[in-house]
């Protein structure tokens, strides 16, 4: 592992995820998950997420897509919570999921609406 991308990536993550949902994902790591954390927070973290080509806030709103898509439903909470604090607007995730939707199938865009409608709730937003 390389600590200094580790780290980097690290802040990153907290950024976009927030210390509560890091931290319990960090806490909760045993020996048999330990490793996902470490490749996790390193990899996409730290290599792509602080790479310069693109603001965080486009890559959310890729990541709204892609994971809609990917039909990773926990993983897509998780990310319409980062979108909002990368300064994504609900206006904004309504558009993505309705191209998901043309693209990849009109149960995508329900569901995808119905799990931000859940993390909106969550948010009082």
């Amino acid at each position: 592992m390389n600590k200094e991308v580790f780290e980097k990536g690290l802040a990153v993550r907290r950024k976009v995820l927030g210390n509560e949902y890091v931290d319990n994902a960090l806490k909760n790591a045993d020996a048999f998950s330990q490793p996902l954390q470490e490749y996790v927070t390193e990899g996409a973290w730290g290599s792509i997420w602080t790479r310069p080509g693109l603001e965080l806030k486009t890559r959310s709103m890729l990541n709204l897509g892609l994971l809609a898509a990917l039909n990773r439903p926990h993983e897509l909470k998780v990310h319409i919570r980062g979108a909002i604090n990368n300064g994504v607007t609900k206006e904004e995730i309504a558009e993505i999921f309705l191209q998901t939707g043309m693209y990849c199938g009109v149960p995508v865009a329900v569901d995808s609406f119905r799990l931000a409608r859940e993390v909106f709730a969550d948010m009082k937003i």
